[in-house]
């Protein structure tokens, strides 16, 4: 379980200490391979990493949650008793607060506060820091479940203010490994854990080009998804190579093609990382960028450059665009000290495979 179990109905207990102070840390996440599938049901190969975020909520008597974060100097506050009703959601002031407000109707903490949001995550960079803060946000609450329910509560939050997305952020956050991978069956949701060989240095350098991924063209490629599901009857994670010749609408032959191999290219790297073959994982991962940027046509001119630059220095075994796609970062694997994050100063970070979401009771000050 995850921060224990929920109340009967619903509510956690309010049985709770005065000033009691709940310190949560949820950690971003790097997908080595299997972009696009999770909301297929096929599988991925991500890492929870050690840039996080972290809420510390303060309790008190109040009738709300009030919410400071570095990203902006004015305060939100949210009414214990908001309703999760997109409507309702919409009309939450300043606008960054709407998430928090979704996580707070489902969280339904029975007392107040105030918490304090700090991150290391960096916004817009596909790295997860929607699903940190939520995740964080939950736990901060006292909110208790499996690594599961939380990320079912996170993706229906986001859902809620505009961005539907999969499972696999939320549930990297939650339920990461120190030093493995998760291998993600999402027909199943099963996790399998794949240790990353000590010899193996992941970096992520951020594109430069920033994005909110509700205002890109995800939305659609998801629909086009489901369109090529219905085609055939069931998910296309479910789906073979033998089934792709039968799509007339060559758009969605080429969305289908990508989760087909990206799901054997995600069973092809457990595999070889399992075995310490780097250099076949550096492959896979270059295979799957071509496919995310002609299959399924998410990349942009500047990703694909920084690929390209990165896979041609010595020490590096691959590299992708990881995450949603339309910008963001770049994910390479490599020999240690091949990359030097200190080569694109605060677009760059060296990450390790990190534990999930934590939280810890502290005494009021």
């Amino acid at each position: 379980m995850l921060f224990g179990t929920m109340a009967a109905d619903g509510r956690q207990d309010a049985a709770t200490s005065p000033g009691r102070v709940l310190v949560a840390r949820a950690p971003g996440r790097v997908n080595l391979v299997g972009d696009h599938t999770d909301y297929n049901e096929g599988l991925a190969l991500p890492i929870a990493v050690d840039l996080a975020t972290w809420v510390t909520f303060t309790e008190s008597d109040a009738d709300h949650v009030e919410l400071h974060t570095s990203l902006d100097p004015a305060p939100a506050s949210v009414p214990l008793e908001i309703v999760f009703d997109p409507d309702v959601l919409a009309g939450v002031e300043p606008p960054w607060a709407r998430l928090a407000a979704a996580v707070v109707a489902q969280a339904r903490p029975a007392r107040g506060g105030v918490a304090v949001v700090t991150s290391t995550v960096p916004v817009g960079a596909g790295l997860s820091s929607s699903a940190a803060f939520c995740v964080a946000l939950l736990a901060a609450l006292g909110f208790e479940g499996t690594p599961t329910l939380v990320a079912r509560l996170v993706q229906r939050a986001e859902a809620a203010v505009g961005a539907d997305v999969g499972l696999m952020d939320p549930l990297v956050s939650a339920a990461g490994r120190a030093g493995c991978a998760l291998l993600i069956d999402f027909s199943t949701l099963s996790i399998e854990e794949v240790p990353v060989p000590p010899g193996a240095e992941v970096v992520v350098v951020h594109s430069g080009e920033r994005r909110q991924l509700r205002l890109t063209p995800y939305a659609a490629r998801r629909a086009e998804c489901d369109a090529a599901a219905l085609e055939l009857g069931y998910p296309l994670g479910k789906a073979e190579e033998a089934d792709l010749p039968g799509f007339f609408d060559p758009v969605l032959r080429r969305r289908a093609r990508h989760v087909v191999r990206e799901c054997a290219r995600v069973r092809a790297m457990a595999g070889a990382l399992s075995a310490g073959d780097l250099p076949t994982c550096g492959r896979i991962m270059v295979e799957s960028h071509r496919s995310l940027a002609e299959q399924f046509e998410v990349s942009t001119p500047a990703v694909d450059a920084l690929v390209s630059s990165l896979v041609a220095r010595p020490g590096v075994h691959g590299a992708r665009m990881t995450g949603g796609g339309f910008g963001g970062c770049v994910v390479a694997l490599c020999e240690p000290g091949a990359l030097d994050p200190n080569e694109w100063p605060g677009r760059a970070w060296r990450v390790v495979p990190s534990a999930g979401a934590t939280l810890r009771v502290a005494s009021a000050p």
